[in-house]
């Protein structure tokens, strides 16, 4: 199982967070060189970005880079510093359509073969953040074999929906129509970022709201938010002690030949010993809940 739990964003051009980030071990570290970038500082952030890729630093963390869009006078630059440094994922922001994946998918096979990059090694994730985004993540989330995962961006959704954020019912359907997307395609769909860093009572609250709706995981832009996610989403020993009976009676029926499971006098469905398997294999990965 990856986890795809915590996704830390580190503005690109802040060479203090870029190297101390790695000690707060989030799953995927994003190195951003849009939103958080200023348009004096995009070609050194670039420059920053590649040789932190370059580096071992991040070793053992997922490394995703959010580049400018292609259309801008900085994407494509951006691009190229990514791949050839090594990013693992690539982040497309303010993606509308299919296409925007797909022209993106060409742009990053070319970078592989010209630098000598297995073909196929770059991941993509696509952000979606805006309305038209959300009608078309379906077309999005089923464009390209690359495509690891889909994306809310909570604040340009909802200044297109022209409406700001609140207590959640405003992202309610964005989030049901992206994580659908990305349930149908068979990839991960990731939540918005919390931006109140000190309410962690708040921060828990939307936790519970989007681990429950099947978000693999939420962009962050505080490190101290890491822990608190984990925690949350890591099972608790009475999750894991059920699974455990789940998966035994699974195999004991299974040794003596039954094609029906039973366990304490209850009948047992193929999808209820599946999702038994995933809370072990949560629990292998993360541990336990404190």
């Amino acid at each position: 199982m990856t986890l795809r739990r915590s996704m830390l964003f580190i503005p690109g051009s802040n060479a203090a967070m870029i190297s101390t980030a790695f000690v707060f071990k989030p799953d995927s570290v994003m190195f951003d060189l849009e939103d958080a970038v200023s348009l004096r500082e995009k070609d050194a952030a670039r420059l920053l970005v590649y040789h932190t890729l370059k580096s071992s630093l991040y070793d053992g963390i997922e490394r995703v880079v959010r580049i400018n869009p292609l259309s801008t006078p900085f994407g494509r630059d951006d691009l190229e510093a990514a791949v050839r440094g090594g990013a693992d994922v690539i982040r497309l922001p303010k993606t509308e359509t299919a296409d925007d994946v797909k022209e993106l998918e060409t742009c990053v096979e070319e970078l592989e073969r010209k630098c000598g990059r297995e073909v196929g090694s770059t991941l993509l994730m696509a952000a979606i953040e805006s309305a038209s985004g959300v009608i078309n993540s379906v077309a999005i989330a089923n464009a390209s074999k690359r495509l690891m995962g889909i994306a809310v961006a909570g604040f340009d959704y909802v200044v297109d929906m022209q409406t700001e954020r609140g207590d959640g019912s405003e992202l309610f359907y964005a989030r049901c129509a992206v994580l659908h997307a990305a349930r149908a395609a068979k990839i991960d769909a990731f939540d918005v970022v919390y931006s109140d860093i000190n309410n962690e009572e708040g921060f828990l609250k939307e936790v519970d709201v989007i681990k429950r709706l099947g978000f693999n995981g939420k962009s962050l832009i505080n490190p101290r938010q890491i822990e608190l996610l984990h925690n949350a989403y890591a099972p608790t020993q009475e999750d894991v002690d059920y699974a455990n009976r789940v998966v035994a009676a699974a195999a004991k029926a299974e040794a003596d030949g039954l094609g029906v499971i039973s366990l304490n006098g209850k009948m047992i469905d193929a999808p209820i010993v599946d999702s038994a398997k995933r809370v072990l294999s949560r629990a292998q990965a993360s541990g336990v809940r404190r």
